[in-house]
């Protein structure tokens, strides 16, 4: 393996067994210093947003209610119910506010997270 390919892979943290997360519900994880909500939906894709609400300013988005708005699955606020794009962490009434999206993948029943880079264009 060469010396890049050995650093992207090493970019992914292994967070939890993905039999763990609860389907269509939200945990709370603290990656590098960073809080994220992951949601493992019914199909088993796993979604990894930041965690803080932007318009509130708390660590809740763990706790909102997943749901869908056409073709997006979606995740609404618990405090003030502004809805969530899971794909990109964009608000769905003004997209230049985000949570911040970050990939994910199994590998071999294990979820992990990629940090690297500024997630999905969104302020850190």
């Amino acid at each position: 393996m060469d010396e890049m390919t050995r650093e992207r892979e090493e970019a992914w943290i292994p967070v939890c067994r993905a039999a763990l997360l609860a389907v269509e519900r939200g945990v709370a994880v603290m990656l590098g210093g960073r809080q994220l909500a992951i949601f493992r939906m019914s199909g088993g894709q796993v979604f990894a947003v930041g965690n803080r609400d932007p318009y509130s300013g708390a660590n809740v988005m763990s706790r909102g209610i997943v749901g869908t708005s056409g073709a997006l699955t979606t995740v609404t606020s618990p405090m003030h119910k502004q809805v969530f794009d899971l794909r990109s962490g964009r608000a769905l009434l003004d997209p230049d506010v985000c949570l911040g999206s970050y990939a994910t993948r199994d590998v071999a029943g294990i979820i992990e997270i990629r940090l690297d880079g500024s997630p999905a264009g969104c302020p850190l």
